[in-house]
């Protein structure tokens, strides 16, 4: 069941008096604030135990909103705001003069959406209508909502299992389709440079260049020390507080029992059936499609946090490009539960 009006035009009042009200998108669920209000960003950095100098993408209503947030505009960014808005595709661009360096995480570029959710719409549209926040900037920051480096909500009971009171309001919007964050593209160099594929999601490199007729490059800022700060891209996020160890489809089944027989808990996340002797602490088998597999882990990593499992073993994905979105949270998710300072072994 969907928010009432009633529930919308509340959260639209928290929003403008600079509080923080969690949002379903297509993607996962956002943690909003009045984007253009610095103390209202500081609340969503103290909820999430986020790092300051980490960049928030500011949520709009549609691409009309535009060039309140970004400047120098290219001709590229409104050709995908066309193709893929409201969609899962976040854009970099150069911040214009009105936008809080807290919301950028102190650079001079900010990352744009419009959700295709209808509830974010919904929320987007009233808080448009009735003024916006600051400065009738009308943008609401929504990193995930959730604690900084943790698994991403996909439903409105994630976000109150793990931010409680923190959050005043959570629209309810049931499951995201969509089950991990949007495709981040940088378009803030200018004309003359080639766009940049800052973190893989739904709307895959190859769609955006059947739209403007350039293959985005593969960049990060952990291998670009020119590239902008973007969220979720940390070697170490997306991550369940248990162990994750990937391990190859052909020896799944091998690595399981003998962690079962040295007395290991295993949950297990897998496409493939297991074999009827192998039988683990817990078991989720996802689709074997990227868009199904995306739509499902999270939920999953979550279920599986909670099995009091010693360690989740994934079924690695294949490396090809339709799986690379699920490939690269999946690589992140692994290498955050290890930051715990839990330790497989």
């Amino acid at each position: 069941m969907l928010p009432e009006q009633a529930d919308i035009d509340r959260a639209v009042a928290l929003l403008q008096a600079g509080e923080l009200v969690a949002f379903p998108t297509e993607t996962v669920y956002g943690l909003g604030a009045d984007a253009a209000n610095p103390h209202a960003v500081a609340r969503i950095f103290a909820a999430k135990g986020r790092p300051a100098d980490h960049p928030l993408i500011v949520h709009l209503a549609g691409a009309g909103c535009l060039e309140r947030w970004a400047r120098d505009i290219p001709p590229l960014a409104w050709e995908l705001a066309e193709a893929f808005w409201p969609g899962p595709l976040t854009l970099i661009l150069r911040r214009a003069a009105a936008v809080p360096t807290a919301t950028t995480g102190g650079q001079d570029t900010i990352g744009v959406r419009v959700p295709a959710h209808p509830v974010a719409l919904a929320l987007l549209r009233a808080y448009a209508e009735a003024g916006g926040g600051v400065g009738g900037m009308c943008g609401v920051a929504a990193p995930s909502a959730n604690r900084f480096g943790r698994i991403s909500p996909t439903e409105a009971r994630h976000v109150r299992e793990e931010l409680g009171e923190a959050v005043p309001l959570v629209l309810d919007g049931g499951r995201c389709l969509v089950g991990i964050e949007s495709t981040i593209v940088d378009l803030s160099r200018g004309e003359t440079q080639p766009p940049r594929l800052l973190r893989p999601g739904r709307v895959t490199p190859e769609q955006i260049a059947a739209v403007i007729g350039i293959l985005p490059q593969t960049a990060t800022p952990a291998t670009s020390d020119d590239a902008p700060r973007v969220s979720g891209s940390l070697a170490a996020h997306y991550a369940p507080t248990t162990p994750l160890r990937l391990v190859a489809p052909a020896q799944l089944a091998d690595v399981v029992d003998a962690l079962q027989q040295a007395g290991r808990r295993c949950a297990v996340v897998c496409r493939s059936p297991l074999p009827q002797a192998v039988s683990p602490h817990a078991l989720r088998k996802l689709p074997d499609d990227p868009r199904g597999y995306a739509r499902a882990l999270y939920r999953a990593l979550r279920e599986l946090d909670h099995s009091a499992a010693d360690l989740i073993v994934v079924e690695d994905v294949p490396v090809t490009p339709s799986w690379a979105a699920v490939t690269d949270r999946l690589r992140r998710s692994a290498a955050g539960a290890q930051a715990t300072g839990l330790r497989d072994g």
